[in-house]
């Protein structure tokens, strides 16, 4: 350890009294510490062998057999159901065991014999003494021919109808309308005109919802539908007038000449 005595350095200032020690000194010292450190370990330390201490209390697991109540306490059933542990259980088994009767039993081994020839016997005879007359069931009643009462009506009108639906249903026409009939070669549709109808009786409006194919006979509705006067009523109605055109036979344009 030195001591370094103060100087008075150049310029009027003097430094603090300070006492340095070198690293080497510092290292120097840890190193005996450390040194007398393990030496008195080894000095006052004890040597004597680590013996383990016996071990006392200790828990067993050990296995129960069938016949540990406890065990028996597990069982869901066990005040449910009836058990082979309770008291009726041991009723039972201090009645005293009755043997039943045994019905095996084996018959005679003689068999009685049997003629083939009267086999039905009996029931011929009451066939021979009881006869019964013999009856046709009639189970189909008599057919009944019937005429018709009523002449079949033909399946295609005769001549060109008029009717009328919806609103205007309830009001009747002044008089019956004659139509024509129309020469075509085929069967025309009806032609279906839709008309409003004010208080008066009077068409205010005809429009053609169905056309019939045959541009005459449409044309010829509406007219009819316009010239209409129905029956006079308190408000206006909408109603349909369907016509059913009859078609007959076009004439023959190129007639054959007779000799």
């Amino acid at each position: 350890m030195s001591l370094a005595a103060s100087a008075e350095i150049p310029g009027g200032t003097k430094p603090h009294n300070s006492v340095t020690w070198a690293r080497g000194r510092w290292l120097t010292l840890v190193v005996l510490v450390f040194a007398a450190h393990v030496l008195l370990l080894f000095a006052f330390g004890g040597r004597k062998p680590t013996v383990p201490r016996a071990v006392t209390r200790v828990s067993t697991l050990e296995i129960a057999d069938d016949s540990s109540e406890w065990l028996a306490l597990n069982d869901p059933t066990l005040f449910a159901l009836p058990h082979q542990q309770d008291f009726a259980a041991a009723l039972g088994r201090s009645m005293p065991v009755l043997n039943q009767p045994s019905f095996g039993w084996t018959g005679p081994t003689n068999q009685l014999s049997l003629s083939t020839s009267d086999l039905g016997l009996a029931f011929i005879r009451f066939m021979q003494t009881n006869r019964v007359a013999g009856f046709e069931l009639q189970l189909k009643p008599a057919l009944k021919l019937n005429a018709p009462q009523l002449p079949v009506a033909p399946v295609l009108a005769q001549n060109s109808t008029m009717r009328v639906e919806g609103e205007l249903e309830q009001r009747q026409l002044p008089s019956t309308i004659a139509l024509p009939d129309w020469p075509y070669a085929d069967v025309l549709a009806p032609s279906v005109v839709q008309v409003l109808v004010d208080s008066a009786g009077t068409v205010v409006s005809t429009v053609l919802l169905s056309p019939s194919g045959y541009d005459a006979a449409d044309q010829r509705a509406l007219e009819v539908a316009r010239a209409v006067r129905f029956s006079p009523s308190s408000n206006l109605a909408v109603g349909r007038m369907v016509f059913n055109w009859h078609t007959v036979p076009l004439p023959a344009t190129n007639a054959p000449v007779t000799p």
